[in-house]
């Protein structure tokens, strides 16, 4: 097997035309540049250099090697440049999992920031089951997760980073007997027929634990799969519902009037799970620093 590194010798004695030469550039004796041009034709099985009056000039097989030489030379230079762009976070790719409703508010704003300080980073983003999204973070498959939950415990391998308090407000059909009242307390929703707007996870734990703190379980007449949904059933007079602001964020349909909740106030916490032992990407602190100041938006 050919030594790179005395290939690196070849390249400087071919370079400068002599042994003496390619010793100075190198900081070598002449001697030891001798010595590695040696051991390089022995490798090689074959004559590199042949004497050419004072200096030397390359053979056939010299001239070859010292041309893979430059290409080598190159390719560490090349490297040693993409590994610089990659640790100052110029490069790179950034993996991103995020569940529906923090999509609009928290990730694309970061998004559009992170291509702003860091246009030369791949972002790849998707959508994630918020009930167990922690997998991909623990295996490695994605550097950020947005985990949602009432009180979140971090799993072994995960950190847990705080980014908002999103609160669950009341959604009431538009004729009801509480409409006009600029706030409500969770117990005045006690006997109400209610629409489920969350499946079992720690989001409906979060409104279930708040109604239990005032005193009642809550009634539900119907499910729906999302908070548009759960909008169309209560402006049809149906029931009431709790959606987290967040979840009102694409806007309030008509039929229906939305009220703030006080005496628990129920709320779904929201994280960005990262992995414990994951190296420094200076691109995910950035990435982590834009959802902060998305979140810390009115």
């Amino acid at each position: 097997m050919l030594d790179v590194r005395r290939m690196q010798v070849l390249r400087a004695v071919v370079s400068s035309g002599s042994v003496t030469g390619a010793a100075a550039v190198l900081g070598y004796t002449p001697s030891a540049v001798s010595q590695q041009i040696a051991a390089l034709e022995k490798e090689a099985r074959t004559e590199l250099l042949e004497r050419v009056g004072r200096g030397v000039r390359p053979t056939a097989a010299g001239l070859l090697l010292t041309e893979y030489a430059d290409t080598i030379s190159r390719q560490v230079a090349e490297a040693e440049t993409a590994l610089a762009d990659l640790l100052a976070g110029r490069t790179g790719r950034l993996a991103v999992r995020y569940f529906a409703t923090a999509g609009g508010s928290l990730v694309a704003p970061a998004v559009a920031r992170l291509r702003t300080e860091h246009p030369g980073v791949q972002i790849d983003l998707r959508l994630i089951d918020p009930e167990d999204p922690l997998p991909d973070v623990r295996e490695g498959r994605a550097d950020l997760a947005l985990v949602v939950g009432a009180g979140a415990a971090a799993p072994d391998g995960v950190r847990l980073l705080h980014l908002l308090d999103d609160p669950y407000l009341a959604v009431l059909p538009a004729g009801h007997r509480l409409a006009d009242a600029p706030e409500l307390e969770l117990a005045d929703l006690a006997g109400e027929p209610w629409v489920g707007s969350e499946w079992p996870g720690p989001c409906l734990d979060a409104q279930l634990t708040a109604c239990e703190a005032a005193g009642f379980r809550p009634g539900f007449v119907v499910d729906s799969e999302d908070y548009v949904t759960a909008q169309g059933f209560v402006a049809a007079g149906l029931g009431v519902s709790l959606i987290p602001r967040l979840g009102l964020a694409t806007g309030v349909r008509p039929g229906v009037v939305v009220r703030e909740l006080r005496a628990p106030e129920p709320t779904r916490s929201i994280h960005a799970a990262v992995r414990e032992t994951a190296p420094p990407q200076p691109a995910l602190r950035a990435f982590i620093a834009a959802l902060r100041e998305a979140a810390a938006r009115p």
